[in-house]
């Protein structure tokens, strides 16, 4: 195994080249960072980070069969690499049009720029979305309530119309009152404001889930399943309130049980906190 290891690297880099520098190819090197550093930020707010994690996994087997020398994997790898970006184009189409749709629009450097994905809502709007739910709950009036985590739900903000205000419980109930304009599809949470109504979410094709499930509760489920989104249902049959989150669905929670999932996701760190966190926790060592 070594003397293949020794082998493999002596090869590789007998192949590299190590050309001269100059300044424009410090420029080229820096540009080139600039872009894939702001463009896997962006990744990251979107279903595709999954992927890459996977390419990476699959990167790693890449090498390990080529160390070991496994002839029919590499063949089934090599064979199978052009249907694997086709599909990956199929995937993740929708995410692919928006970034072009973006930079026809001349909004690259907000298309890389900062997010307001991740954004953490306050206890006061925690308190207001606790006290809608449950009052809708009293009166089983049907509710789809879906709070941003990192990934964002944009895609799915643009379905509905854009309401962009503060989060009350007055609103919610407001919202999903019977027989008003807004009352179908799902309201979008980002942070402390409420930003889209009447939305539309993916259903969940999981045939395990129970067969009395209406659509309401699938695309809660769908939606948990490709992002990390957590999804409140209010049923308008029974007036049960479900939780979903990372393709699990939780029917029937009471309010204190509803109201620690809500503080845990309001408390789960965020790439921008972790960040954060790092940098006090450096100066702290240094102090020391």
């Amino acid at each position: 195994m070594w003397d293949n290891l020794k082998e493999f690297l002596a090869k590789y880099f007998n192949r590299l080249l190590i050309p001269r520098i100059h300044l424009l190819d410090w420029v080229e090197i820096l540009l080139i960072a600039f872009v894939l550093y702001h463009l896997i930020k962006w990744i990251k707010r979107t279903r595709a980070w999954y992927l890459v994690k996977g390419m990476v996994i699959l990167v790693v087997v890449w090498v390990l069969v080529s160390l070991f020398r496994f002839t029919a994997i590499q063949w089934i790898f090599v064979n199978t690499i052009n249907v694997g970006i086709i599909a990956i184009f199929i995937i993740f189409q929708p995410e692919l049009r928006r970034a072009l749709e973006q930079l026809g629009q001349r909004r690259l450097l907000s298309f890389f720029g900062d997010s307001d994905s991740g954004e953490r809502y306050s206890d006061e709007t925690r308190d207001e979305i606790l006290t809608g739910v449950f009052e809708m709950a009293k009166v089983k009036t049907g509710a789809l309530i879906c709070l941003e985590g990192v990934i964002s739900l944009e895609d799915y903000e643009r379905s509905g119309i854009p309401t962009d205000s503060v989060v009350t419980a007055a609103l919610l109930i407001n919202i999903f009152e019977k027989n008003t304009p807004l009352h179908d599809g799902a309201v979008i949470i980002r942070g402390n404001r409420a930003a889209a109504a009447t939305c539309i979410l993916p259903v969940s094709e999981n045939m395990r889930l129970s067969k009395d499930l209406g659509t309401r509760h699938r695309a809660g489920v769908g939606l948990s399943e490709i992002t990390d989104a957590l999804v409140i249902i209010v049923s308008e049959e029974n007036g049960k309130v479900s939780l979903a989150q990372k393709g699990q669905l939780i029917r029937g929670v009471d309010r204190e049980f509803l109201s620690n999932k809500l503080l845990e996701f309001q408390n789960k760190p965020t790439p921008q906190s972790r960040l954060l966190f790092r940098k006090e926790r450096e100066k702290d060592g240094k102090k020391a």
